[in-house]
């Protein structure tokens, strides 16, 4: 299975960031683990750290010819861990260049998109209005993230084959209340995960729950991508859905043994300088 990411860390406590963000995380991670052809599409600056960005994307074979790249500081966010490896925001850049730029896919980048099985892109993406297009060339898969607001589920959902929301602190009736909604507008494969209580799953309505493995926590950040790469990846290469469940499960148990979504620390103090010879 092909896929590509379209949108979207830094360690107060480590003096490192690394390279994240819902879209890209899944991306490499589909490559990881033996998804196939892989591709990003984004927006990057032109300093260390969106170099960095992309010297991780090209050794991970992620392709990166439809990413644009503008002056200006990388998005980044500055992320600290508590005891047992959970991650805290702090604080973040806004989101850098990102912030004042919309990425706008144009006919290039539409037959580019044709030789994927199956896209993926996030909340944190602003590609809403891109939907439709997008889901007439395959698949669509979506993290939500914790957004779960009626309006915003019926302007997307329509358009997904694959629905992901974090929902940490849902009890199983709110669960299957967000679950049957988001059938309802149309999205077969809806999954909904709660940290350390597991996932719940449903496709055409038949419920499938998932529970934790166990694993040497380091870092939480990144488990959550790291479940839905394996999952897209299992499923979507014909797997049933119980043992794609549980090949996610596995995934997301070994991203908590190391920091950063996939790895490829680097130092802070010349993340947001110019790269030599950034355009």
């Amino acid at each position: 299975m092909n896929l590509i990411g379209i949108g979207d860390d830094y360690y107060q406590d480590r003096d490192e960031y690394f390279p994240g963000g819902n879209a890209l995380n899944v991306a490499v991670l589909a490559r990881r683990y033996g998804g196939g052809r892989a591709g990003y599409i984004g927006i990057v600056g032109n300093d260390h750290a969106a170099a960095h960005v992309l010297e991780s994307l090209r050794l991970e074979g992620v392709e990166t010819t439809r990413v644009r790249q503008a002056v200006g500081p990388n998005g980044m966010a500055v992320v600290s861990l508590d005891a047992g490896g959970d991650r805290i925001f702090v604080r973040s850049n806004k989101g850098g260049v990102q912030s004042g730029l919309k990425l706008h896919l144009g006919p290039q980048d539409l037959e580019y998109l044709r030789g994927f099985d199956l896209i993926h892109t996030s909340v944190y993406s602003h590609l809403e209005a891109e939907l439709p297009q997008l889901h007439a060339l395959g698949r669509l898969s979506f993290d939500f993230s914790t957004r779960r607001d009626p309006g915003y589920l019926a302007q997307v959902c329509p358009h997904l084959d694959f629905a992901f929301f974090s929902g940490s602190g849902l009890g199983d009736l709110e669960v299957a209340g967000l679950i049957d909604e988001v059938h309802r507008l149309g999205c077969p494969t809806v999954g909904v995960t709660r940290g350390g209580e597991g996932a719940i799953f449903s496709h055409r309505g038949e419920l499938y729950r998932q529970g934790v493995k166990p694993t040497r926590v380091v870092d939480t950040l990144g488990a959550g991508d790291s479940f839905i790469a394996g999952f897209l990846v299992a499923f979507g290469g014909g797997r049933p859905l119980p043992e794609a469940l549980d090949y996610a499960a596995d995934c997301a148990a070994k991203t908590c043994e190391y920091y950063g979504a996939f790895g490829y620390p680097h130092p802070h103090r010349e993340a947001q300088e110019a790269a030599p010879g950034a355009r």
